[in-house]
């Protein structure tokens, strides 16, 4: 279900179908691997519907949002090099703070995942429209916010002093 590793090309042959998410643009060597070979390839992130939707990279992101909040939590523990801040926090803590860039799908279902784990949320976002919508469907701890550089700066500032040593 992934693009394939270095030590998996030598299996690809030519004229073989290869059907993955694939990265290529990420990935250089697997683009030139898969050229050299002579694969036909198909990257399941560009398959299209009839209306132009991408239903295949819709389910990765409705994974990925989740997840990349799930896994930034991990490393939020002591246990793990973090500084002991739970999301949600705890009666006599303020929960902690989640920045996450872009309303689209992923950051869309990252926020609602960190909202839902009682976090306070800043979803920044270029896209008025989209803002607009975010604003209707996220739970009150989720603030929307047209992104800037100020606020990109405001809001790194906040979630470093949510992980400051003093807390511990």
């Amino acid at each position: 279900m992934k693009e394939p590793d270095p030590e998996e090309f030598e299996h690809i042959r030519e004229r073989q179908i290869y059907f993955s998410y694939l990265h290529l643009a990420a990935s250089p060597a697997v683009t030139q691997a898969l050229i050299d070979r002579k694969a036909i390839a198909a990257a399941y992130e560009t398959i299209e519907k009839s209306d132009g939707s991408l239903p295949l990279l819709t389910r990765m992101s409705e994974v990925a949002g989740p997840m990349a909040v799930q896994e930034s939590a991990k490393y939020l523990e002591m246990a793990r090099g973090g500084h002991g801040v739970l999301l949600g926090g705890v009666p006599g803590a303020d929960p902690g703070a989640v920045v996450i860039l872009g309303g689209a799908k992923v950051g869309l279902n990252a926020a609602k995942k960190a909202g839902g784990m009682g976090a306070k949320v800043y979803v920044l976002e270029i896209n008025p429209d989209r803002l607009r919508y975010l604003n209707d469907v996220l739970p009150p701890n989720c603030v929307p916010l047209m992104s800037n550089p100020s606020d990109l700066r405001d809001r790194g500032r906040r979630v470093e002093r949510c992980g400051d040593d003093s807390r511990q």
